[in-house]
């Protein structure tokens, strides 16, 4: 597993999210990331509209959600942005929570635009 596919980067909403975890659940939500760096696994890493993703992690009866998209702007780097996470006792994700990547993504990218 030396060989990842993209690296991840955390905006700070996904930061705040994984540090209101306690321990062991932030360790299990951060390994199930790092293997899907490594494989591709629809369990750990799915496409679920549009640009947006999640990364998934079942852990003590709860599904952990970090949403993301891809940025593959730079050729030489590819880089999915996690954007804000949740935790849910079923599988179903809010329509609510995947509008709020989507406005985080188009954020992102205007300000990268301002930055140019």
């Amino acid at each position: 597993m030396d060989e990842y596919r993209f690296r991840v980067d955390f905006l700070e909403e996904a930061k705040e999210f994984l540090s209101e975890q306690n321990e062991k659940t932030r360790k299990k939500i951060l390994y199930n990331i790092w293997k899907a760096r490594s494989i591709n696994d629809k369990e750990l890493f799915k496409k679920l509209q549009d640009e947006i993703w999640e990364f998934r992690t079942k852990y003590s009866g709860a599904y952990y959600r970090l949403f993301a998209f891809w940025n593959k702007e730079d050729n030489t780097d590819t880089v999915v942005i996690a954007t804000h996470g949740l935790i849910k006792k079923t599988d179903k994700i809010p329509l609510s929570e995947i509008e709020h990547a989507e406005k985080l993504r188009k954020k992102y990218f205007n300000d990268k635009k301002k930055k140019k």
